[in-house]
């Protein structure tokens, strides 16, 4: 950089009795400059541009970017990292050849945009974002710091990873605090396994997140929950990246790489104009790359940790194992033999292995085969998307030993393991984790002897079980055999069940049995002796609210019998299993059919009208006419079940409760429920009601009318959620637009007109403003009827960046509430085990 520019450097030194009296704008052009005593400042006045001497540093200036408006100065991007002006004679500007460039005073070159064959009649111009951009006459970007970070990322910001080059975009912490110039540590995606985020000392992993699944992720500390950031993968052929999107509070948020290597996530609090910490990677000793060896899992206990071998596994050595020295792992007991007689073993939330491969859209059946038929194939891990305009499934698989294992009940993954069937007890089962094998006829006839000799028992016994005094739920004493679940006409009310015969009936709970999988188990199909076809709700050992959620739903719907909730059968409490067995859908969920491009067709506009009208049955029997007054907590399309008629069922009441006769709002501080379909009084203050659940009513409706996410992304005017983009399609008499254009047959714009009105006014901010079920129900039944206007909902308000059409929406967010603190409110995405 030892270039002279003598021309430029005799007319700074006429201008600059001008200039140093003169602050810029936010726009640099190639007729003014910034000297040491000047900065320009974003459009907003959110960042400041200009010289900084780091720490107590008096020698060395940097031009670097920082916060404007808070009183730390925060630096956030630096351009002379590794050259340093080391006088105050300096001056940033745009140079003759169209670059930006930093010049010393004898006209040194200390650093520039380095582009070449590009216009001379560019300028700079510094964003609220917080990007430097160079810019040609017709606004085109041609150069921008976001492509040059230094240790902080901003939200818009991109990561990215070319597959092909190995060129990438990742943070490089500082060397020291009193020195920019890049240190050892990195943070950015991992080219060698993609779909997941490391932070690296040098080429050594130090930590890394979890592969990507395609779920919507959000960030809540003590905020609104309009106030989010949302991190998203996309992909090409050739580039893997990672965006993001942030609204509210946390458009100020940052993630920084420090000194030590690690990654922190803050953001700026309102209330102190100060940086607030909401995560830091990594966090504990889990946290650090490879914990615990090969075939070993780390498991937080406390604030300690110990690793544990997977099941079918025993420590390399035992004696360095009771010494908590578990770097070389654990070893099968029994070798596998890789041929199609290995089973696989189910290990629920965890974090998954590295060192993986990625199938792209497998169903779970072809996931498990292709991994049972290939010679190599030790394990595999199976996600749907759930998010974005990719559809389709990533099927990842793992050759070899299974290192960086991490049991991770609030953001972890099920891991299947590829065992020897030698490996299984003379039960066909593993004695601490589920199999997922199909019985042999032996065991299937020993099983259906059983049932036999168990009902020839049960006839010399009376048909009904002793009520559990004490209990307000249909509680019995004994177990049932699933066979006696005969008709629909012989069941009054939910009996215990054996937990053998629900065994027998899902085959040993095969993942060909399984209809779905969620936050809070899986659901299994099973048939009956009778032929009667059921669903089987089997809830997650390692779930923390599963006991409460099962308890919770047999005594619930024990009591609720109405043709639009879906009719419990059955239950079973069985050591650590917990189980509820449903009357069977077979059209499954509703998000199912809405949804998906394939299926959305079935639903013409007739039948969407009467699962709108169905739906509203149902939650006004729960409100006012069942034997309780029951709050859902938890309405959505995922929540309802579709019969062979395509009539709607409520299901899954873990999270409902009973309220009193005068009872009108309940409050709880810890705040449950779905992203998107919550109340503003709830999400944001806990406080529920009827007309809580009326508020999801009314998101539910507007998805059933128009086909479409309440948490997609919809860059229209003002609209952040599908509830914002409905009010501002509806204000300008537009309605019809709005109905899915998979409804292809006669639409009647009254009736849109009517659905569409409905649903805002169940959404409206104010509790008090929105109807109750029985005025919805009427309101829906008659032609006629005038409806009142509704006022603007408030969430989803937010303006947003419109992201690239490739991306996902993924991935973090469950990760960064590990670092809440006592008091935050905690918003809580349950997964759906819908089918």
């Amino acid at each position: 950089m030892g270039q002279h520019f003598l021309p430029y450097l005799i007319w700074l030194l006429i201008s600059s009795l001008y200039w140093v009296f003169c602050v810029a704008d936010n726009r640099l052009h190639p007729d003014n400059r910034i000297f040491v005593n000047q900065t320009i400042t974003s459009s907003g006045g959110i960042f400041a541009l200009g010289f900084f001497s780091p720490g107590n540093s008096t020698e060395n200036r940097y031009i670097g970017i920082w916060y404007n408006s808070i009183p730390e100065k925060t630096v956030v991007w630096v351009a002379n990292r590794e050259a340093p002006l080391v006088d105050a004679s300096g001056v940033l500007t745009v140079m003759a050849d169209g670059n930006i460039a930093l010049i010393d005073g004898k006209g040194v070159l200390l650093w520039s945009s380095n582009l070449t064959g590009i216009p001379v009649n560019t300028s700079a111009v510094l964003l609220d974002s917080g990007n430097f951009v160079l810019r040609d006459s017709e606004e085109n970007v041609l150069w921008e710091s976001f492509n040059q970070p230094s240790d902080t990322y901003l939200p818009t910001m991109d990561l990215s990873l070319n597959i092909n080059t190995g060129k990438r975009i990742d943070l490089t912490a500082w060397k020291d605090p009193q020195d920019p110039s890049p240190g050892n540590f990195s943070f950015g995606l991992d080219r060698k396994s993609l779909l997941q985020l490391v932070v690296k000392e040098g080429s050594k992993i130090l930590w890394r997140s979890q592969p990507w699944r395609a779920r919507q992720a959000f960030v809540v500390g003590n905020l609104n929950t309009s106030d989010t950031l949302i991190l998203s993968f996309s992909f090409t052929e050739k580039v893997l990246s990672l965006s993001s999107l942030a609204t509210g509070a946390l458009v100020l948020s940052r993630y920084t790489l420090d000194t030590s290597g690690r990654l922190n996530f803050s953001f700026l609090n309102p209330r102190g104009n100060s940086w607030s910490l909401i995560s830091s990677f990594p966090s504990n000793a889990c946290d650090i790359y490879k914990p615990c060896g090969a075939f070993s899992f780390c498991k937080l206990e406390g604030s300690a940790h110990s690793c544990r071998c997977l099941e079918g596994f025993e420590p390399t050595n035992m004696k360095e194992w009771e010494v908590r020295n578990f770097s070389r792992g654990c070893l099968r007991k029994v070798p596998l033999r890789l041929n199609k007689k290995d089973e696989f073993l189910r290990y629920e939330t965890m974090k998954l292995p590295d060192d993986f491969s990625i199938w792209w859209n497998r169903t779970a059946e072809q996931c498990m085969t292709g991994c049972l038929d290939d010679g190599q194939c030790t394990a595999y891990a199976i996600a749907n998307f759930t998010g974005g305009d990719r559809i389709g499934s990533r099927c990842l698989v793992w050759s070899g030993e299974l290192i960086d294992l991490v049991k991770a009940p609030n953001s972890g993954e099920d891991l299947y393991v590829r065992i020897a069937s030698a490996q299984l007890d003379p039960n066909g089962k593993s004695t601490t984790l589920l199999k997922i094998v199909a019985p042999t006829v032996a065991v299937v006839a020993t099983l259906l002897m059983g049932a036999s000799f168990f009902l020839l028992f049960r006839k010399r016994k009376s048909r009904k079980g002793r009520r559990v005094k004490g209990g307000k739920g249909v509680l019995f004493d004994g177990s049932r055999s699933l066979a006696t679940l005969g008709s629909e006409d012989d069941m009054s009310e939910p009996i215990k069940l054996e937990f053998s015969s629900i065994m027998s009936t899902t085959n040993n709970f095969s993942t060909k049995n399984q209809l779905g999988h969620g936050g809070f188990g899986s659901v299994y199909k099973g048939k009956l002796l009778s032929g009667r076809e059921v669903a089987i709700k089997r809830l997650s050992k390692f779930s923390g609210q599963g006991l409460e959620e099962f308890k919770n739903e047999v005594k619930l719907i024990a009591k609720l019998q109405h043709t639009n909730l879906v009719r419990l059968l059955g239950w079973c409490d069985h050591d650590d299993e917990k189980l509820l067995v449903y009357e069977y859908m077979p059209n499954g969920s509703l998000d199912k059919l809405i949804f998906d491009e394939r299926r959305s067709a079935e639903l013409d506009w007739g039948k969407r009208l009467r699962i709108v009208e169905g739906i509203a049955n149902g939650l006004l029997y729960l409100h006012q006419h069942s034997r309780l007054r029951v709050i859902h907590r938890d309405l959505k399309t995922s929540n309802v079940l579709l019969d062979a008629q395509m009539n709607p069922k409520i299901s899954d009441f873990g999270l409902a409760r009973i309220f009193d006769g005068t009872q009108t709002e309940a409050n709880t501080g810890r705040v449950l429920g779905t992203y998107g379909y919550m109340s503003p009084e709830y999400a944001m203050d806990g406080v529920f009601s009827e007309k809580s659940d009326v508020f999801s009513f009314g998101v539910m409706v507007l998805e059933i009318v128009t086909g479409k996410r309440t948490t997609g992304f919809y860059p229209y005017k003002d609209s952040f959620s599908l509830v914002g983009y409905v009010w501002q399609m509806w204000k300008e008499g537009r309605s019809l637009e709005l109905v899915d254009p998979a409804v292809d047959n006669v639409v009647l714009t009254f009736e849109v007109e009517k659905c569409i009105r409905v649903g805002l006014l169940c959404v409206q901010e104010d509790a008090a403003d929105r109807p109750d079920m029985s005025s919805v129900v009427f309101m829906l039944r008659k032609e006629s009827t005038a409806l009142s206007s509704p006022k603007q909902p408030t969430f989803g308000m937010k303006k947003a960046a419109v992201l690239p059409s490739s991306t996902v929406i993924s991935v973090m967010g469950q990760e960064h509430w590990n670092g809440r603190q006592p008091g935050d409110k905690v918003f809580e995405a349950l997964g759906d085990d819908r089918y």
